[in-house]
């Protein structure tokens, strides 16, 4: 494992402003969204529109993703993105939701998720987690991959490298007519085999004009995840391994969650939907 020094919070810039004329989702300015009411299954309309804003997040993600370099920090990141997106007139959904104060979450090493993007200067060895959703046409499109930052350590290159490969077994095990957890099972097993931890706790989810719909997409075996998956659902499938423990902490902000043991993790994510056969991603450039 590289011997980087654990990552300390940085210090944030104002919050970036959005045009007026791009669409807010109804979660900005308050505390919560409002709890989603609608179907897990959608209509061909949503489904498309989906595929809009699925494009716009995987185009912001890799946007931002070309200037990683050691020297760069995580707000220049967030700077690209937030920029690509409303240039394409979407809405970055992190900003403002819940709070958060950012349009993407960058996750450096130790961080699980939910990064918040500051003045933290990436360094050579590092690897760096980019989280991007986009709002456009009244739905949600979310992805996220890790990155190699520089001359990166083996044991680290190789636990980005599985947990993509995670996410593909993954995605290859939705059919309708299975249940949730054979995605879990797919993610567990796959990571048992080298000793990473699953993270339990964060999960996949629901999406369409909601950002998380309540329906949940474990990245272990669980026993409760009996949903059905159908023809037209669509969620995300997003898995977190890490080097050591599936445990975590939450720094102060209240959003960045760190591994307990402060050993490295990684995550890749796409937004789906499932069709007669398979799945289709959603959330392609």
């Amino acid at each position: 494992m590289s011997g980087q020094s654990l990552l300390v919070p940085g210090e944030l810039s104002p919050i970036r402003s959005v045009p007026g004329n791009i669409r807010r989702p109804e979660y900005v300015g308050k505390p919560a969204p409002a709890p989603y009411t609608g179907p897990e299954v959608q209509s061909p309309e949503t489904i498309e529109a989906m595929r809009i804003a699925g494009r716009i997040a995987a185009r912001a993600m890799e946007e931002a993703a070309r200037i990683i370099a050691p020297g760069v920090t995580t707000d220049q990141l967030d700077k690209v993105a937030h920029e690509y997106m409303c240039d394409h007139g979407a809405y970055p959904s992190t900003l403002g939701y819940r709070g958060f104060p950012k349009s993407l979450c960058t996750s450096v090493n130790e961080v699980i998720c939910h990064g918040i993007p500051d003045s933290t200067v990436l360094r050579d060895g590092d690897i760096v987690n980019l989280d991007v959703t986009a709002y456009i046409g009244g739905v949600h499109g979310d992805n996220n991959a890790t990155y190699l930052v520089g001359d990166v350590d083996e044991e680290s290159r190789l636990l980005v490298e599985r947990t993509r490969e995670a996410l593909t077994r993954a995605i290859k095990a939705v059919k309708p007519g299975r249940q949730i957890n054979v995605i879990g099972r797919v993610i567990e097993s796959y990571a048992k085999r080298f000793g990473y931890g699953v993270v339990r706790d964060f999960t996949g989810h629901g999406i369409s004009s909601a950002f998380h719909s309540g329906l949940i997409i474990p990245h272990y075996d669980s026993p409760h995840a009996t949903t059905v998956m159908q023809p037209g659902m669509t969620f995300t499938i997003e898995p977190m391994l890490t080097l050591g423990t599936h445990e975590y902490d939450m720094w102060e902000d209240g959003w960045t969650v760190v591994t307990k043991d402060c050993r490295r993790t990684a995550q890749f994510e796409h937004t789906l939907v499932v069709t007669e056969t398979g799945a289709e991603i959603l959330t392609l450039p």
